[in-house]
């Protein structure tokens, strides 16, 4: 009798070993890179005792693929608009408890309200707004139209870049036609491509993940894309010779969201994590970081940066939704460009 209860005791206790083990005080993040302070980070692991593990993608098409093929265990993405309303929509995101985000009476619910697909913020919760403009090095550029025609310049040949998204220069070129950025007839897709095309024999490459790196060094003078990325990697001396600015037509603005994936391990702690990045001092050292407007009111009163553009510079910029049918021929398009 004695060996039996020995032996209970022992897989008892093996088994408490072995359920601590799996129950670890972790949150994944998939993440944009450059998207939040590293300070931020290691506060929230240091009030919480939760350990952050992050990873990083470069569009939201590469996060889109990557969740759908299983995830890895992220716990939190931050997909834009378009992407959050597609994997709501495909039932790939747990819902909200919002008794745990006391936080979000903080957003700015003008730009909130602009996540028509989830107004109740039952799925996804704004992390930040901002738009995709062109850069400049005006220490090597000078008389530039502000507009995407600067991409027709022959004299600056291998000297730019684009973004190697689709989404963000179908739609761009879309406008500029004079077409709806949704659109998928070929009559529409066939002068976005004729556009593009244009612009792509003056680029070095289409690229989203070394653009900033790429403009601090000089090797490129004009780039697309977000400015947190390309003011992250200049000295204050090399800002001084940068222009940003959001073309008249065809700027996108963008919000991305975080959100909790369907299935995810440590629900609590992605609802903790959330709610702590709302909290006006730690949010406003995010806007602080980014330079770009705020989505979170406490925070926008007590920034000290004045963000590079306005909430209002944005009331021309698109906002990019879910393109249903169209992604399809948009990507057919897309990849007729990037092979010819």
């Amino acid at each position: 009798m004695k060996k039996i209860l020995l032996v209970l005791f022992t897989l008892v206790l093996l088994t408490a070993c072995g359920g601590s083990k799996e129950k670890k005080n972790e949150l994944y993040l998939f993440n944009w890179s450059d998207y939040i302070p590293d300070e931020l980070i290691t506060n929230f692991e240091t009030e919480t005792g939760i350990k952050v593990i992050t990873d990083y993608f470069s569009s939201n098409e590469e996060m889109y693929a990557k969740v759908k093929a299983g995830g890895a265990g992220y716990d939190i993405v931050v997909p834009s608009t378009d992407y959050a309303e597609i994997m709501m929509n495909q039932g790939m995101l747990e819902k909200l408890d919002k008794s745990k985000l006391s936080n979000i009476d903080q957003l700015n619910e003008e730009l909130a309200s602009k996540i028509v697909f989830d107004k109740e913020h039952d799925y996804v919760i704004p992390y930040a707004v901002g738009a995709t403009g062109i850069a400049v090095n005006t220490k090597y550029v000078e008389d530039y139209p502000k507009s995407f025609d600067i991409y027709n310049r022959e004299d600056l040949k291998n000297k730019m870049t684009l973004l190697d998204d689709m989404r963000e220069v179908m739609a761009s070129a879309l406008i500029i036609a004079g077409h709806s950025p949704e659109s998928s007839d070929p009559v529409d897709l066939a002068d976005a491509k004729e556009i593009i095309l244009g612009w792509k024999k003056n680029i070095l490459k289409f690229d989203t993940e070394s653009f900033g790196k790429g403009f601090a060094n000089g090797e490129y003078w004009v780039v697309h894309g977000y400015y947190e990325n390309i003011i992250a990697h200049l000295t204050d001396e090399q800002a001084e010779n940068v222009d940003f600015f959001l073309p008249e037509k065809g700027a996108q603005m963008y919000i991305d969201s975080m959100a909790i994936l369907k299935g995810a391990k440590n629900v609590e702690n992605a609802h903790k994590f959330i709610n702590y990045i709302h909290r006006p001092d730690v949010y406003v050292q995010i806007v602080d970081y980014l330079e770009t407007p705020s989505i979170n009111k406490g925070a926008a009163e007590i920034r000290e940066t004045t963000p590079v553009y306005t909430v209002e510079d944005l009331a021309h910029a698109s906002l990019m939704r879910d393109l249903g049918e169209a992604l399809a021929v948009q990507s057919e398009t897309w990849n007729e460009v990037l092979t010819q």
